[in-house]
């Protein structure tokens, strides 16, 4: 148990999981050359995050809902995340996540984990009588072009001034996140953004290397909060 407060927000797809289960799922059920022709116009930032899960949905096959079932369910997930959310847990440090892909997997690959308690804010997605995927967005902001789940403003509204927020992903949809936390974990994409942006990050491979850097940051007597976030969290609040 420690005395400092940490908000964790956490990825799904490719942090999470191990792969990225939303474009698994579109590279089995629709056209291969399709899928890359849609996501290299979303990270070419040619259309929306928003723009981009609508035109997959959209162009996807008539899909079987047993079959769509099985294929998620045969997705892992990270090996080390049961120990990570045992060690929030044990510190009471509250997880978040925050994923720009859908509830539809999420929900089943968490309760398959029994981690079904944890708070997810997602996109949403149902599969029609016809066999076709019907995306929404309930968290959609314009603003927030990289995901079509405004993850910016789930950090604004699950934390306060007295709270140390953490974010771990790996992808284009986690670029506007991390300008609004104080301590960022980053992986493959996003880890290569944050190069270019020369922001202050730490690498990391799995959720064990995590716990040691958060580990720590524990033992720090001072812990200063990354300027640049509280004032882009201070920005938005007003704005918003």
């Amino acid at each position: 148990m420690t005395d400092k407060q940490f908000k964790i927000f956490l990825d799904f797809d490719g942090t999470i999981t191990k792969n990225d289960v939303g474009e698994e799922i579109f590279k089995k059920f629709l056209d291969s050359d399709n899928v890359n022709r849609i996501v290299e116009d979303l990270l070419t930032d040619r259309i929306s995050s928003r723009e981009c899960w609508e035109s997959l949905c959209e162009s996807a096959l008539i899909i079987d809902l047993n079959e769509f079932d099985n294929f998620i369910l045969a997705q892992e997930i990270e090996p080390t995340l049961h120990h990570f959310v045992e060690y929030c847990q044990t510190n009471s440090f509250e997880i978040f996540i925050l994923s720009d892909g859908f509830d539809y997997y999420i929900e089943k690959i968490l309760k398959r984990e029994n981690l079904s308690h944890l708070k997810v804010f997602s996109n949403r997605l149902i599969l029609n009588d016809e066999g076709k995927l019907i995306p929404s967005f309930p968290y959609y902001n314009a603003d927030c072009r990289s995901s079509a789940n405004c993850k910016r403003n789930h950090i604004i509204e699950n934390s306060g001034d007295d709270d140390y927020s953490v974010f771990i992903g790996d992808g284009n949809s986690d670029i506007d996140a991390i300008h609004y936390v104080d301590f960022i974990f980053a992986k493959d994409d996003l880890l290569k953004y944050c190069e270019v942006q020369r922001i202050t990050y730490f690498p990391f491979k799995n959720f064990d290397d995590v716990i040691l850097r958060m580990n720590e940051l524990l033992a720090k007597k001072r812990l200063k909060k990354r300027h640049q976030a509280e004032l882009k969290r201070r920005e938005a609040f007003l704005i918003e």
